[in-house]
């Protein structure tokens, strides 16, 4: 809640996920999303610090020695048993290095209505 929160209130994030987007052009669709990612990008920088799981070349044969078991997903022909000593990465996942959220609210409210008075 709080990270949506903050992704709501810095990027919007929030809005755009819930706007239908069909009608639109993909130029206006591509505007929108820069603005949005770089906003959220920003949030998740000031709040957190990210990193790959494994920091290795997407594509390549990695192994997997010395990597948390719950930083791990095998896909593919799995061996009974559901490990493997390696393979081909295919998503280096990621990570929370750091996490410096602020205080939490009262409530379940991502972003208050805005009401403008006139």
């Amino acid at each position: 809640m709080q990270i949506l929160g903050i992704l709501q209130r810095e990027a919007r994030l929030v809005d755009f996920l819930m706007e239908d987007i069909a009608p639109f052009a993909d130029d206006q669709i591509g505007a929108a999303v820069r603005d949005v990612h770089a906003q959220s990008r920003l949030a998740l920088d000031r709040y957190m610090r990210l990193q790959p799981v494994i920091d290795g070349v997407e594509g390549t044969f990695t192994k997997t020695e010395g990597v948390e078991k719950a930083g791990l997903k095998f896909i593919g022909k799995v061996p009974p048993g559901g490990a493997a000593s390696g393979g081909v990465l295919r998503h280096k996942g990621w990570k929370a290095e750091k996490v410096d959220l602020p205080p939490t609210g009262p409530n379940d409210v991502l972003a208050p209505a805005e009401i403008e008075i006139e």
